[in-house]
């Protein structure tokens, strides 16, 4: 259980956006420069383990997870944005710098975000925030709130400034895994309050029947680190048993894609996963031609899926 400052999980997602820009080739999937000095003191020891193993598979695989839902995410997002949507929901939203990224480009007038997360990761990256001498984004409210805790999550955002009467855009990217399958349930029934034309992206991992040579590989050296770090995997889901969660809530699913798999696999992570999907399911790069013919070692494990889903009206 968290006690103080942002999980493990979360320094390992920052540092992974960070050491992207700084072992990774062109061309770049996603540009955080905020993710490093938000990072602060610890970030070196963070982005250690990418400057010294940055070709080693699990590693690879590790930061081609983060960067390839963070660019599957926000280009929906920028998408929904033109459609008029103005209010972004972050659920396990970390050390997220969308709203950093934003303000620094001009474009912090357009959209209100919601950063939804335990307090003390709240409290500390506001604190590393001010340390780093990023300014808080105006448009930025923080809602203070623990999934597992049975917090009614629409009641939270409404109580900072949400307006459920007007469409959202929410992303939950590197969190399920980490929550019980009732906890999920829980969240998907606080995300169902939202208003009819609103959309969600999240991510989740397949069970071990549904995985690849490579995914197996990188479940079977992370899972027992970060069980005894404290952060165990407890849920997976197969991309069927995503979709009928999401329909059971209200949504209905756009796509689901693999979170980028390599060609070597591609064929057979795929066949299986098709075969259980109730949407557009896709054995293409979830950041599209970004990850085709690099000359580094980023690349996917396939262990991971994107689901795109849209409230019903």
């Amino acid at each position: 259980m968290q006690t103080e400052g942002p999980s493990r999980t979360a320094l390992h997602t920052a540092a992974a956006r960070a050491a992207h820009l700084i072992v990774d080739g062109e061309p770049v999937v996603f540009r955080d420069p905020f993710a490093y000095p938000l990072l602060g003191e610890c970030a070196e020891h963070y982005v250690r383990l990418h400057r010294e193993a940055a070709d080693h598979p699990v590693v690879a695989a590790l930061r081609a997870a983060v960067v390839t839902r963070s660019r599957y995410t926000e280009d929906r997002l920028a998408a929904a944005v033109r459609r008029g949507v103005r209010q972004y929901v972050i659920l396990g939203a970390g050390l997220d710098t969308y709203a950093c990224r934003s303000a620094a480009s001009g474009q912090s007038g357009s959209v209100e975000v919601f950063e939804v997360d335990h307090p003390d990761t709240q409290r500390w990256k506001r604190e590393a925030l001010a340390r780093a001498g990023i300014p808080e984004p105006p448009l930025l409210t923080y809602v203070p709130a623990d999934m597992e805790a049975g917090e009614s999550l629409a009641d939270r955002l409404v109580a900072h400034g949400f307006d459920l009467a007007r469409p959202a855009f929410a992303s939950w990217l590197g969190v399920t895994v980490y929550l019980t399958r009732e906890a999920v349930a829980r969240t998907l029934a606080g995300l169902g309050r939202l208003a009819p034309g609103s959309e969600i992206v999240m991510d989740h991992l397949l069970p071990e029947d549904l995985r690849g040579p490579r995914a197996r590989a990188y479940a079977e050296t992370l899972m027992p680190l970060v069980a005894q770090g404290g952060e165990p995997w407890l849920t997976f889901l197969s991309p069927r048993e995503a979709a009928d969660l999401l329909e059971e809530h209200g949504f209905e699913v756009v796509e689901q894609v693999v979170e980028q798999v390599v060609e070597q696999v591609a064929g057979q992570v795929a066949g299986q996963v098709a075969g259980q999907v109730a949407g557009q399911v896709a054995g293409r790069d979830a950041a599209d031609a970004a990850f085709r013919e690099r000359a580094d070692a980023l690349a996917g494990s396939g262990i991971s899926v994107i689901t795109h889903a849209r409230r019903k009206a």
